[in-house]
């Protein structure tokens, strides 16, 4: 299912529009935004797979609000809701999943939402990219690049294969991020992917993981976690 925000300043129109996309069994939760300040404030608060957006809104138009979003590393799909015929071009420029002309016909709605669906079984399966720097250079590299994390303060250093970088996150939001993705907090100091864990040594009053060569301690706290998910993936302690 798609969580999505209606974004428009005429009441009856996000009215509509929401019992519209509710009456869809594709179509989870229904963010309703009287302006393009509530539609990003709803991007900050909840996991949203796709806005759809009246172009002419005051202060902050559907369009600033798609160039906004265009520079997200992840961003959710965007279906312009209009009466106006003249802006497609513009709109499809910004990368829009779709255009609708009101009054809007429910068909023609079913069309968006398979398109969003197709769009969100799509992204599930592409890896995470991070914005990284290093040197002056910006760059972005994969998730699953990274095999352990370092806390540093406010930061986080991610070491891959062949080179680590600080990025300005919290080792505790990267915990709360990344734990579906497999990596689990195996000491205050350390965020590890179990998949790149090869070897797990434990001693008395003592455990620690090898990454690359690399031994990382882990905690007592952590460690009863560590043997379930050690189980679960049948990783065998040395």
């Amino acid at each position: 299912m798609i969580n999505v925000v209606v974004a428009d300043d005429e009441l009856p129109a996000v009215a509509e529009l929401a019992h519209l996309l509710s009456l869809d069994a594709r179509v989870g939760s229904i963010h309703r935004a009287n302006s393009g300040a509530e539609a990003l404030k709803a991007l900050e608060e909840f996991e949203i797979d796709a806005l759809f957006l009246d172009i002419h809104m005051p202060a902050l138009s559907g369009l600033d609000i798609a160039r906004v979003i265009s520079r997200f590393t992840r961003p959710p799909a965007v279906v312009f809701v209009t009466a106006d015929e003249d802006q497609a071009l513009e709109a499809f420029e910004l990368a829009a999943l779709d255009y609708v002309l009101k009054p809007v016909r429910p068909e023609r709605l079913a069309e968006s939402i398979r398109r969003i669906c197709e769009l969100a079984e799509e992204d599930s399966t592409k890896p995470e990219m991070i914005t990284v720097e290093k040197g002056g250079i910006t760059k972005l590299i994969r998730r699953d690049e990274v095999h352990y994390v370092q806390a540093q303060g406010d930061y986080a250093r991610l070491h891959t294969q062949d080179s680590s970088y600080l990025i300005r996150v919290p080792l505790n939001d990267l915990e709360q991020q990344w734990g579906p993705a497999g990596y689990i907090r195996i000491h205050r100091s350390y965020l590890v992917a179990m998949d790149r864990i090869s070897t797990v040594k434990l001693a008395t009053g003592k455990a620690s993981v090898l990454i690359d060569g690399t031994e990382l301690p882990v905690s007592r706290r952590a460690l009863p976690y560590l043997r379930e998910r050690m189980a679960a993936n049948r990783v065998r302690p040395l």
